[in-house]
């Protein structure tokens, strides 16, 4: 394992086994070919041929596709053939920032490909003895990565919520922090990753933010999805980033990120540079 092997599986992208998803050549997304099958009983909704799959132009307004896509997820549900409910809804865009397509529960998005993004923080302390982060142990019953090692905070971005907005709610559900502790956390730029992984396809935006805390905080599990909160010097967080797949697979993206600002790896490791150069390669729309 290795810096390199991390992104490396971030951005497998068999583009044979994936349709593109569309509307009137606007990309919305993508889906499996398997999962493509499925849709082809939603004719009124959905053209599916051997490249891509089309919606129809006859919903004309973002309330009218809504509503079809939430009537479709219901369908699937009841046939056992989609995705778990997850009653948060994401906007269907490309770019950030754009006026949303449609809306579409949480659990579909990485069936349909669907753009996602997401707030996540690291959480680190100033000791005497260097950098130390804070590190999660995500609960054994998460749908996604259950008891991997995560970073102090992360969540995906719902339709409605600022990011700061959401950063403050995440940390108070995940972590017990009040919001003036949470507030305090600063940007520090973004990441993107385009993916098939474990069935799911994975296209995010991650916005990446540092708080930094002082040693009386201790993050405290509050809502269920962590199991524990331990603070490791950053060193160590390093090695078993390189050696390991113990953290869920894209934290090891936000936190190579961390390494590299943060000058806890040589830039001039021929790994290192290696790997600051795909991490920051842009994503295509």
């Amino acid at each position: 394992m290795s810096f390199l092997d991390h992104i490396a599986r971030c951005n497998h992208w068999p583009r044979k086994d994936l349709l593109p998803f569309e509307r009137a050549g606007r990309p919305l997304g993508w889906t499996t070919r398997s999962f493509a099958e499925a849709l082809k009983d939603y004719p009124d909704l959905l053209e599916v041929t051997q490249e891509r799959i089309l919606l129809t132009p006859a919903l004309k307004t973002a309330k009218e596709r809504s509503q079809a896509f939430d009537a479709l997820l219901d369908d699937l549900v009841a046939r056992g053939l989609g995705p778990r409910r997850r009653k948060e809804l994401y906007p269907v865009v490309r770019r950030w920032g754009e006026e949303p397509f449609f809306l579409i529960d949480r659990g579909a998005v990485p069936f349909f490909g669907i753009r996602s993004f997401g707030v996540h923080v690291n959480g680190f302390v100033r000791r005497a003895q260097g950098l130390h982060l804070w590190v999660a142990r995500r609960s054994r019953d998460k749908p996604v990565a259950p008891g991997k090692l995560d970073h102090l905070v992360a969540g995906g971005q719902p339709q409605g919520l600022g990011l700061m907005e959401n950063l403050i709610k995440e940390a108070a559900e995940e972590a017990s922090l009040p919001a003036e502790i949470a507030a305090a956390a600063k940007p520090a730029g973004g990441l993107c990753y385009r993916c098939l992984w474990e069935g799911d396809i994975r296209d995010d935006q991650l916005f990446v933010y540092d708080l930094e805390l002082p040693e009386s905080v201790q993050p405290k599990p509050a809502d269920g999805e962590v199991e524990s909160f331990e603070l490791w010097p950053a060193r160590e967080v390093v090695e078993r980033v390189r050696a390991s797949e113990d953290f869920k697979f894209n934290v090891n993206l936000v936190l190579l990120d961390f390494f590299i600002r943060h000058g806890l790896v040589e830039r001039q490791d021929p790994e290192v540079a290696e790997a600051a150069r795909r991490l920051y390669q842009p994503l295509t729309p």
